[in-house]
C-alpha cells in the first residue's frame, strides 16, 4: 500500500499521534469549522503553544492566505469576521440560557408515606443525566433513573425524600449551577373531591 507509512526496516504500519481539541474535539487544524473558534484558540494556546504558533500565528495565517487573489483575501477576512460574530452571539445565547435555566427538585408523594424526588432542568447546564443519576444512586444508596416527561424532556427520579440532600450535593459537586437557579417544590397527590 502506497499511502500508509511504514517503519524503517519493518513491514508494519506505525500509528500517528493526533492531537484533538479539548473544546470542540476536532483536530486543531479544523477548529475553524466548528462554532467555538475563540475558545478553541484559547485552549490550544494554553495546552500546545507550538502548535498554536504553527496554525494561528499572524505569519501562518498570512502564509495560508498569500496564494489567494486579492478579492478572495477580502472575502476570507469578511467570512472570518462573520464567523467570529456568530461565535460570540452563540456564546452569549448559551450564557443567557444558563442564567435563565432553573433546576427543579420536586418531592412527589407516591403512597401514603412513600416519596420519590424528581430532578429536572440539569441538561441546560450541560450535564449528562445518566451519569448524574448514577451519582445520585451511589450517594444516597437508593434507586435512581432517568425518565421521560410528558412535556418532552427528561428528569431524574430518585427513590425516597432526598430533596434537601440533592440540593446540597448539586451545589457542592457542580459549581456551575448557581444556588439561585435551584428550586424546591413539594408536590402532593390530590385526593378525589367526591370522597366525603
Amino acid at each position: 500500500m502506497a499511502d500508509t507509512e511504514q517503519a524503517e526496516g519493518t513491514g508494519e504500519p506505525q500509528g500517528r499521534h493526533v492531537i484533538y481539541c479539548g473544546v470542540c474535539t476536532l483536530p486543531p487544524e479544523y477548529c475553524e469549522y466548528g462554532g467555538t473558534v475563540k475558545k478553541c484558540q484559547d485552549w490550544l494556546q494554553k495546552a500546545h503553544p507550538k502548535l498554536y504558533e504553527q496554525i494561528w500565528s499572524p505569519e501562518a495565517l498570512e502564509a495560508a492566505t498569500a496564494s489567494l487573489s486579492v478579492e478572495a483575501q477580502k472575502r476570507a477576512a469578511k467570512d472570518a469576521q462573520k464567523k467570529a460574530a456568530q461565535a460570540e452571539k452563540a456564546e452569549q445565547k448559551q450564557a443567557d440560557k444558563i442564567a435563565n435555566s432553573v433546576v427543579t427538585i420536586k418531592r412527589v408523594e407516591r403512597n401514603k408515606r412513600k416519596f420519590v424526588t424528581a430532578v429536572s432542568g440539569l441538561e441546560a447546564f450541560g450535564l449528562d443525566l445518566k451519569k448524574v443519576a448514577k451519582e445520585f444512586g451511589k450517594k444516597f444508596a437508593t434507586g435512581s433513573s432517568v425518565t421521560k416527561v410528558p412535556s418532552g424532556g427528561e428528569e431524574i427520579v430518585v427513590q425516597g425524600d432526598v430533596s434537601d440532600e440533592i440540593e446540597e450535593f448539586l451545589l457542592e459537586k457542580y459549581k456551575d449551577i448557581p444556588e439561585d437557579n435551584i428550586e424546591l417544590v413539594d408536590d402532593k397527590k390530590k385526593k378525589g373531591s367526591g370522597a366525603g
